[in-house]
């Protein structure tokens, strides 16, 4: 179990933080930016937590705990000594994103066009979370470029955005009340 048992360390006034392994690192890295990012994503499905009905915020629940070990797993290197005893993304948690992604879409009704953000406000702030998701693996993207990273995280980011895309739909009356792309309808 965590405790706080104050909030302010002072230890990040110069622009410095530690990393899980007790590194010390700029907070403008990579690494920081991409656990940041996942950060903010996890905020932005909290928001659309509360907008959602029971059976996505239940899902919606899980996944904001999985993505603590998300940011549990980036924050320790692959390459640290502590790295054996550290929080790891495992494909069983991806293959729960999967199931819950079956689940809802034989709910759904089939798509005929490209679905626009928007709808109920709850599946609106599904697709602003599945943005945040997006930009999320692009982060941890960039920081794979130069360490190492468990391809497992990459994995399950890229199943979220799936899985939130589908969360929308089934938040919009299961797909029959979302707002279809319409091809050149905004010409003039």
């Amino acid at each position: 179990m965590v405790y706080l048992d104050r909030i302010y360390t002072r230890g990040g006034d110069a622009g410095e933080t530690s990393l899980g392994d007790g590194s010390r690192v700029l907070k403008t890295s990579p690494r920081i930016v991409a656990y940041g990012a996942v950060d903010e994503l996890n905020a932005t499905i909290g928001i659309a937590r509360t907008l959602a009905d029971e059976d996505v915020g239940k899902s919606l629940a899980e996944i904001q705990n999985t993505l603590f070990d998300v940011g549990a797993d980036l924050c320790v290197p692959e390459s640290s000594e502590s790295e054996s005893s550290s929080l790891r993304v495992v494909p069983e948690q991806v293959s729960a994103l999967e199931s819950t992604i079956d689940t809802f879409t034989e709910r759904l009704e089939p798509l005929k066009s490209f679905v626009l953000p928007g709808g109920s406000p709850a599946a609106a702030a599904l697709h602003q979370a599945r943005t945040v998701c997006r930009r999320s693996e692009i982060e941890v993207l960039r920081l794979a470029e130069t360490q190492a990273v468990n391809q497992q995280v990459l994995v399950y980011l890229n199943r979220l955005s799936d899985l939130l895309f589908v969360l929308a739909r089934a938040a919009n009356d299961d797909g029959h009340d979302d707002m279809l792309w319409v091809p050149g309808q905004g010409a003039a």
